[in-house]
């Protein structure tokens, strides 16, 4: 098998472990806030925190490019929702709670670029070890 239809494939097995990973922890930890989409701004944040994470840490590795690949664009891609976090503020505006929505946007854009950071400095840390 060639290796773009390989690439493909195994990014298709990461998406959908993502997505599957995605749906379980959004689900728990939403159970928990009714009115503000809590479950989608934990899988942003945990999912940006890892891809800072990941793309630091994997960059100079000798992992195979098409598992790399798989793991930050399949299973990162797959569990990361901001198509989700889109619709969910959307929602919030038509239901005209612009304030939830403003929250949404804030919270999610802020915490998420810090989290995308603090992965980058905490894998050249540990690589740094």
């Amino acid at each position: 098998m060639g290796e773009a239809i390989s690439r493909v494939l195994w990014v298709g097995v990461g998406g959908a472990a993502g997505s599957m990973f995605r749906y379980v922890l959004a689900g728990w930890v939403q159970r928990t806030v009714v009115l503000f989409p809590i479950g989608t701004l934990v899988v942003n944040v945990a999912g940006c925190l890892a891809i800072g994470f990941l793309s630091e840490r994997l960059t100079d590795s000798t992992m195979d490019p098409v598992y790399r690949t798989a793991i930050l664009v399949g299973l990162l891609g797959g569990f990361t929702t901001f198509s989700t976090f889109s619709l969910d503020t959307l929602k919030l505006a038509e239901d005209r709670q612009i304030g939830l929505a403003v929250l949404n946007i804030v919270a999610s854009v802020s915490t998420c670029l810090a989290a995308a950071w603090a992965g980058q400095r905490i894998a050249k840390w540990v690589l740094a070890s």
